[in-house]
């Protein structure tokens, strides 16, 4: 794995570069932004370029991110043939992760989560893999350098692991670099937080996305030119769109049903609706409420009529055509405040079919108003 994989980001691998040609190296990294922006891939290619001591042996391990001194930490979740006992950790699914991550490095939570064979559950990193890393990186390095620790969404462990975690980042074992790859900083312990060197990954520039597009994907330039606009900066995105059947059609059609079914105040059909919602993974349903807010901010855009301000496909607006005046000053912040309040609602695992049929019921108020 080296540079040449990441999507743009010139920027941020010139930055990382720069901390180990000045000898400004810290011993905690946290790289944090959107989703789509290439953090992983960022974080795989720096530890890559930190472990290679220029042998063949080196090179060849890396290619397959089998390095022995290349460590992964990544949530999981309990599968019903585990002890009650059990705390799971990475290596319970290492064959996973690693078939993942050697086919792409631009994934989601989701893609995660159907590659371990979850269900309806949370995905977590538990106090057990906090344990695991202290063995792990107590050990001496097999092959005399670094001994690299990469944590992919560390803002998902659970309080006695961020503990744990702590403890070691302020006794970091002898040449241990932590990486971490953060998505929502705010969720992590202020006390990690103070502790580790942040940067900021920007959204891809969107001439990158489009040449990427160009030249590894054999896209047309004229569509890469409009996939990379809708896709504002996310390779994760960017690549759904190439899907003919990707999820975000099916939010559309939900999106569209429940705007629908709330303007004819159709009770019956909209806990139907609620009921369809609630029998989706929570991941899914976080992720439908998130295309929920886009859409509804590209409806309110879509009133402006300029096409600079809009990032829809061609189905979303021909639906926004006829919806985009039931959005407007008086009701889209009282709408994003609901929709915020439903993630959350489900992020602390509250009751689907409540969540849903509420927010459809407020939708028949809000998209009164004028």
């Amino acid at each position: 794995m080296d540079w040449s994989k990441v999507i743009g980001q010139k920027e941020a691998e010139e930055r990382l570069l720069q901390l180990v040609n000045e000898g400004r190296l810290p011993h905690a990294l946290m790289l944090c932004g959107p989703q789509g922006a290439g953090k992983l891939p960022l974080a795989v290619a720096f530890a890559c370029h930190l472990l290679d001591n220029g042998t063949p042996q080196a090179k060849a391990m890396l290619a397959k991110l089998e390095h022995p001194d290349l460590h992964f930490t990544y949530p999981t979740i309990k599968l019903p043939s585990m002890s009650s006992e059990h705390k799971p950790v990475s290596d319970d699914f290492a064959k996973e992760w690693h078939t993942l991550v050697m086919k792409t490095l631009y994934f989601t939570m989701e893609e995660w989560m159907a590659a371990m064979g979850a269900e309806n559950q949370q995905a977590i990193i538990t106090a057990g893999e906090s344990d695991e890393l202290v063995r792990k990186l107590s050990l001496k390095s097999s092959q005399g350098g670094y001994k690299i620790s990469i944590i992919w969404l560390p803002e998902r462990m659970n309080i006695e692991c961020a503990n744990k975690l702590l403890k070691l980042i302020e006794e970091p074992p002898y040449q241990t670099i932590f990486i971490m790859v953060c998505e929502e900083p705010d969720k992590l312990l202020e006390t990690i937080r103070s502790r580790v060197q942040r940067i900021d990954i920007k959204k891809i520039d969107n001439a990158d996305i489009e040449h990427s597009l160009v030249e590894q994907r054999g896209i047309g330039s004229d569509d890469a030119h409009r996939i990379a606009r809708l896709a504002n900066g996310n390779w994760i995105k960017a690549l759904d769109e190439l899907q003919v059947d990707s999820e975000n059609e099916m939010f559309l059609d939900m999106y569209i049903m429940l705007m629908r079914l709330a303007y004819q105040r159709k009770i019956k059909d909209l806990r139907k609706w609620s009921e369809q919602m609630a029998g989706l993974g929570r991941e899914k349903q976080k992720r439908f409420l998130t295309y929920f807010l886009r859409m509804t901010r590209e409806s309110f855009m879509y009133n402006f009529q300029n096409e600079e301000l809009v990032y829809m496909t061609q189905r979303e607006e021909d639906f926004a055509k006829n919806f985009a005046r039931f959005v407007n000053e008086n009701n889209i912040l009282p709408i994003n405040e609901l929709v915020n309040l439903a993630i959350r609602d489900i992020g602390q695992n509250a009751n689907g079919k409540i969540v849903f049929f509420d927010l459809a019921l407020q939708m028949i108020v809000l998209l009164l108003q004028k």
